[in-house]
């Protein structure tokens, strides 16, 4: 098995099912969600431009996210072989060099498609797929670092998908106010990527990887992903308020107080209840940036 994972001769082509396996499309839910809100919060009617909107979605999700999905096995083939040898590279159901030519086929239609949609939408795409090269790929190698990788994931499943949306449906780049707004949920996101690593502490030290959990222990990493969370919706509630969003302000408000009940019993066993409170806690935080949506698009 961890033999096929290296081998890099020729190999037959591999079946469409394999192929889509590699690019997971369970990942693709999460920046198709901010795209959404991106949508939304353009206040543009989606049918007005629905061929940009076609395009916006098969970027944020099958395309430059698979791409990611894609990139991040190839190079973590060798671990993968005896991790998770049923995955197709390490299995040998992409055998050879299929995985990285696969890769290098996603990236360069996703460059195509965005050229197609308008320069905003291209370049943040370009640097989504740089990102994306960046945080597996040597010698960058991005996922390495609990502080850094997490902050290139949460920027690009949550920030950049926001913005391809808005600026897929505007035509132009997003207004201010939505740059804002997306940043801040881009910051709170790198505490729902720390809480995707109590997972594999074990792997993630025994492979050098510097996870939060790792780096600071897990009850401490769990108190700061919470509070990482915490803070942006905080300072968006604010800002729409300010703004004169308040049935935005006020949902926010509801979803980030029921966060912030169910946060002791996450820090209380962060290996144990990560997975509920990704649930619980990540489900309300991602309804919480569609009321915000909301409130920028002139809905509410």
């Amino acid at each position: 098995m961890a033999r096929s994972a290296v081998s890099t001769g020729n190999r037959p082509l591999p079946a469409p099912r394999d192929v889509l396996e590699l690019l997971k499309p369970i990942t693709w839910f999460p920046p198709m969600w901010a795209l959404l809100c991106g949508v939304v919060s353009s206040g543009v009617a989606p049918l007005s431009r629905w061929t940009f909107l076609l395009a916006g979605i098969a970027l944020t999700g099958p395309l430059v996210c698979g791409t990611s999905q894609a990139v991040n096995d190839w190079f973590d083939r060798h671990v993968d072989a005896i991790n998770e040898p049923n995955r197709p590279i390490p299995s040998g159901r992409i055998a050879g060099r299929w995985g990285l030519y696969i890769a290098i086929g996603w990236t360069i239609l996703s460059v195509g498609i965005a050229a197609l949609t308008g320069k905003w939408v291209l370049f943040a795409t370009l640097f989504g797929l740089v990102c994306a090269w960046a945080y597996s790929a040597p010698p960058f190698r991005l996922k390495t670092s609990g502080w850094v990788g997490p902050a290139v994931v949460a920027l690009t499943y949550e920030g950049l998908s926001w913005f391809t949306g808005a600026a897929v449906m505007a035509g132009a780049l997003p207004s201010l106010h939505i740059l804002i707004i997306l940043l801040l949920y881009s910051v709170g996101a790198h505490g729902i990527m720390t809480l995707n690593d109590f997972k594999a502490v074990e792997g993630d030290r025994a492979t050098g990887l510097r996870s939060l959990p790792v780096v600071l222990g897990e009850r401490p990493a769990a108190l700061l992903a919470s509070i990482v969370m915490a803070v942006p919706q905080i300072v968006v509630i604010l800002l729409m308020v300010v703004w004169g969003h308040t049935v935005s302000a006020i949902a926010v408000g509801v979803v980030l107080a029921v966060q912030l009940a169910l946060m002791p019993r996450l820090v209380s066993a962060p290996a144990k209840n990560a997975p509920w409170y990704n649930a619980t806690g990540v489900s309300l935080y991602v309804l919480g940036m569609m009321a915000a949506a909301l409130g920028l698009g002139g809905y509410v």
